[in-house]
Formats: structure tokens, sequence, C-alpha cells
């Protein structure tokens, strides 16, 4: 009987030796010790796809692991949200989301996931404001003079909606509410088809990101007059700002961010964080952006959280005067 409690003890004694090991050996895991994922929950092509891939190729330098892009495009970005959601929380996986990530809550009556709870705001790859541009049979050459034609042509002018609910299309209705301006409203399924139209006159006003029409601008197809910003970027100096051209209430902005899973622990965001603000402050990324019209934040994971609580804040109060109902 002793010798079968001898075996019993020892056998217990070297099951937690195991285990111990097994414990330190998973703490001292280096980071990362897997390919990392980006995932794009847009299809391909579009802005924050084209930073995700840049981005990548030097977070798989300095990491030294593949870094994967992965497009899940639909339902306006919940499907690739949704999956981020259910990602292990280890750090490997994250995505590259845009300013509807705070929108979707206002816009739609259930979620696949808790949009706070779920997730993990990681860091700032690129912010820009919008750029309103009008088609140039359009007689006016500045946003106030946009502003006294509306008026004194209700119901004459339209614009179109680069996707439904998205900033640009909201924006829009903020500032007709903001203006008391009556402009229709033209319906799309993304930037890409209104653009052709607004090339071809079929509607006069558009918001968008500078990076879709900047080029148009450049070539004297359309007429850029305002951003939509706090302040003038670098890029767009010479632009005035809605908010300084009268309507200080209309500021928004279309930004690029990455997110990880909820419950990453804070030693991988932290090491995440400040490998990609380091990434986005070199010459080749700091020229990508602005080329897009864009700029680079250097906040660290709390200023960021901050931010996007911000963000969910001041969407949630323009969409509630516009009496958006969710569906």
């Amino acid at each position: 009987m002793l010798q079968n409690q001898f075996k019993k003890f020892a056998l217990a004694t070297l099951g937690l030796i195991m285990l111990s090991t097994s414990l330190i050996s998973n703490a001292a895991d280096p980071f990362p010790s897997k390919n990392l994922r980006i995932i794009v929950p847009v299809a391909p092509g579009a802005t924050n796809d084209f930073l995700a891939r840049s981005l990548a190729v030097e977070l798989g330098k300095v990491l030294n692991q593949t870094v994967i892009v992965e497009n899940k495009p639909g339902a306006n970005q919940i499907i690739g949200t949704s999956e981020l959601a259910k990602s292990a929380p280890d750090g490997h996986t994250m995505a590259m989301l845009i300013s509807s990530h705070v929108i979707n809550p206002y816009i739609s009556k259930s979620l696949p996931y808790d949009p706070e709870k779920d997730f993990t705001p990681l860091a700032m790859v690129g912010i820009m404001p919008g750029l309103l541009t009008i088609h140039p049979s359009l007689p006016v050459k500045t946003f106030a003079e946009l502003i006294a034609y509306a008026k004194a042509n209700p119901g004459v002018l339209a614009y179109g909606q680069p996707g439904g609910n998205s900033s640009g299309h909201l924006t829009m209705e903020y500032l007709k509410k903001q203006a008391g301006i009556d402009v229709l409203s033209i319906p799309y399924k993304g930037g890409g088809p209104a653009i052709i139209d607004l090339l071809a006159g079929r509607f006069q006003v558009f918001v968008n990101s500078p990076t879709a029409t900047m080029p148009h601008v450049k070539s004297g197809g359309l007429r850029a007059i305002a951003t939509t910003g706090a302040k003038r970027p670098p890029a767009l100096a010479d632009l005035p700002t809605i908010a300084e051209s009268g309507y200080p209430n209309v500021v928004t902005y279309e930004w690029y961010a990455l997110f990880l899973p909820a419950k990453v622990p804070q030693v991988i965001v932290n090491q995440l964080n400040g490998e990609i603000v380091k990434i986005m402050a070199t010459p080749v990324m700091q020229k990508r952006l602005l080329d897009i019209g864009a700029e680079s934040r250097d906040d660290n994971p709390a200023q960021f959280a901050k931010f996007i609580a911000q963000e969910s804040q001041a969407w949630g109060q323009r969409i509630r005067q516009l009496e958006i109902k969710p569906e």
C-alpha cells in the first residue's frame, strides 16, 4: 500500500512539474509566433485595402513574419468585422476598419458583435477629411456660392451617395440640415459608380475621400471647393474647410485604422502599436499617405481608444439629429 501511495505521489508531482513547465513555456513564447493577417472588410482596390497591403509589407519586415491581407467584403464592413470579433485574442489577427465601424451601431438594429466590448482599438493608420467636389458645369466656384445657389434653387441640385449611410452620405445630409438647403439624393453602391455619373453631369455635388476624387480635380473633370475636417490638411491647404466657411458643426473624417479582437494581452497591443506608429512615420509611408490626401497620427492605444469613443459619440449625435432610424 505504501508503495502504491508513493507511485501516486510521484505521478502527481510529475504532472504538476509538466504543467508548470508548459505554462512557463507558453508565457515565454515570443510574439509573433506565426504568420499575421489583416482582415480588410471591403473588396480589393479600396483605400483601406491599399493601406493594409502597404503596411503588411513593412510590418512583416520588422516582425520577421509574413503578414497576409484577406479581403472579407460585404454588409457595409459587418462581415469582415464580425470575423475579427471571433478571432483568437493572441494578436495575430487584426482588421483595417474605416469610419463606418462607428456608424453601423446607430443604423443597424442588430449586429453580430458588440462594437465596444468585442474589439481593442490598436492604431490609426491614416486620417483625412472628406472632399466636397462639384461638376464644373455648375455656375459656382466657392463653397459660399454653392450654398447660395442651393438656397436660390431648392430641389434643383442633386448629390450622389457613395454608399448608403457612408460618412460621405451622412456628411452631405448633415450639411443640408445645418445650411437649410434642399438638395436631392441619388444612391449608389459605392464611390466608383457615383464618380462615373458625377463626371457625366448626372448630378452635381459629391462628398467622398480625396483619394477617389482628386485625380479628377487635377484633370479638370471636377472642381474641389471645400474639405470636411477641422483644419486644412497639408495636401489640400488651398481649400477652405466647411467649418471655417460658417458651419463649425460640420466636421467629419474618413479614417483607416487597425483593430484587434477583445482581450488581447496589453503587452502585445503596445508592441504592435509601437511598431505601426514607427512604420507610418517612415518617409515611404508618409509619401503614400500624402499621395492620397491623408495624414498619420502617433496615438498610443489609450489615445486611439479615446479618439474612437469620441468619433462614435459624434456620429451618434449627427444620426439622431438626422432622425435616421436603425434598419
